[in-house]
């Protein structure tokens, strides 16, 4: 009798390991069902940003306006009323004499609203390139006024 207890206690003995192949079998499902469905995703959408009541920042004295119109034309504004038509190269130099005199100049964007915004950064990258680092863009509140 006391043979048999032995060879019952040594099979019903507990293992103290975890099987894991079952949940790699479920990771790799799961990581291919991702890695097929990340490309199908849709990174860009439609929408109608919103407006905003938000109060408008302190703008400077004398400002600097860029205006961008849709059709790749750009004016600058140096005084207030005289805004003048300039090529982009123009624009450029204009606004590097401007930095060279005043570092901390702050030029505002005033981008039509038809203007895609390809038409507007390609503006913005043109300020950048004169060496101007603050830019600020020009909008209209939301009841427009």
């Amino acid at each position: 009798m006391a043979l048999t207890t032995a060879r019952r206690h040594r099979k019903r003995k507990l293992k103290a390991e975890i099987n894991v192949v079952p949940y790699i079998d479920v990771m790799l499902v799961l990581l291919i069902i991702f890695m097929v469905t990340a490309p199908l995703l849709n990174l860009g959408t439609d929408i109608n940003l919103p407006q905003s009541r938000a109060k408008s920042l302190e703008t400077p004295k004398d400002p600097i306006v860029v205006s961008i119109y849709a059709d790749g034309r750009y004016a600058l504004m140096l005084e207030r009323g005289k805004n003048r038509e300039l090529a982009a190269a123009d624009v450029v130099a204009e606004l590097k004499a401007i930095h060279a005199q005043n570092k901390d100049a702050v030029v505002l964007v005033n981008g039509a609203s038809d203007a895609s915004y390809q038409t507007v950064m390609s503006g913005i990258d043109l300020i950048k390139d004169a060496g101007i680092a603050k830019v600020s863009l020009v909008s209209l509140p939301k009841d427009g006024k």
